[in-house]
């Protein structure tokens, strides 16, 4: 089995792939893990290289291309980066995208991260503005449009041990030979 679990920062991605991931046995694997990965591979902190990101655009592309290179090769594997379910495409069983809204998200992460929630919410704004960017002119990939997602939450309405319940549902549901809506990603460029 192959899930992905998408959404902005702050939207409780990392914190229920990890509870899906047990859930079913998974190997959780984190986009950001693998970005932290490669900063260290290259003498880099995290934050430097996020901002090396926003001039070397190989870095996104030596990134995506790893996960879409586990999504193609791996079995039981729970994907986890803001475009996983666009990397894991046709290969995914399920494709999750979370959300919430920003003043949400701005907490949570001024939170976990000793911020102001001013702090948190102004480098998010800014951080999704560079990646939105970064992944049309990559990919010619909209990062806004959901359509490829089998499902949606705003992890904003629930407690935080429903929504790992919510997705455990939809996967424990899901009947392959019912399946009349799984759908090639199309409209990516895969340019690695």
């Amino acid at each position: 089995m192959l899930l992905t679990v998408s959404g902005p920062p702050g939207s409780g991605k990392s914190t229920n792939a990890e509870l899906l991931a047990q859930r079913f046995d998974l190997d959780h694997i984190s986009g950001g893990d693998i970005f932290r990965e490669l900063a260290e591979e290259r003498g880099y902190t995290p934050v430097e290289f996020n901002e090396l990101a926003e001039e070397e655009d190989q870095i996104d592309r030596d990134l995506d291309r790893r996960l879409r290179n586990i999504a193609a090769t791996r079995e039981d594997v729970l994907l986890e980066s803001r475009l996983a379910g666009w990397l894991a495409a046709e290969h995914a069983d399920m494709r999750f995208w979370l959300d919430a809204p920003l003043d949400v998200r701005a907490e949570r992460i001024a939170d976990r991260e000793d911020k102001t929630v001013e702090e948190a919410r102004a480098v998010t704004e800014r951080r999704e503005r560079s990646e939105a960017k970064r992944y049309e002119e990559l990919y010619d990939l909209d990062i806004t449009d959901l359509t490829i997602y089998d499902a949606a939450f705003n992890t904003a309405r629930w407690g935080e041990m429903t929504v790992p319940d919510l997705l455990a549902q939809a996967v424990e549901r899901y009947d392959p030979e019912e399946d009349e809506g799984k759908q090639p990603v199309e409209g990516i460029r895969y340019d690695f």
